[in-house]
């Protein structure tokens, strides 16, 4: 399979979302260096930053990724924190990781939230923006 023409980064690559003062970016980025089109493995890595506008303390205690690829599949992963971290967001703090997927297709998207825990007590539920997941190998892009 031969690869079309790169595409030129847009502005909108970076998606967001803010749930209660919380903020949620996401920027993937396909990375042909670790895919094989010809055996079907595309990857991507995701670089997300968080920032706590609101008032409270919270802490990044649980993920729920929802990845869905350009047939249909949907993969969930859940787990604690975030990079083998739990990060502790103060008001006006951020945090920022990277980390990867692989998908059997040249395009998906991903989408999901964190569970936080608020100081004082509570819970609650951020979520992650979708983004799509599109290659130079994706006939259709899905975004």
């Amino acid at each position: 399979m031969q690869k079309p023409e790169e595409r030129l980064p847009r502005a909108h690559d970076v998606y967001e979302s803010v749930t209660e003062g919380v903020r949620v970016r996401v920027r993937p980025e396909f990375r042909d260096d670790q895919s094989d089109a010809a055996n079907s493995y595309f990857v991507w890595l995701y670089h997300v930053e968080i920032e706590n506008h609101g008032q409270r303390t919270v802490i990044l205690r649980t993920r729920h990724w929802i990845i869905t690829d350009a047939q249909g599949r949907v993969t969930e992963v859940r787990g604690a924190g975030v990079v083998g971290e739990q990060p502790i967001l103060r008001p006006g703090e951020r945090f920022e990781y990277t980390s990867g997927t692989p998908l059997k297709t040249p395009s998906g998207f991903m989408r999901g939230f964190y569970e936080m825990e608020v100081e004082g007590g509570g819970r609650l539920q951020v979520e992650i923006p979708a983004f799509s997941l599109d290659s130079p190998y994706a006939e259709n892009r899905l975004h």
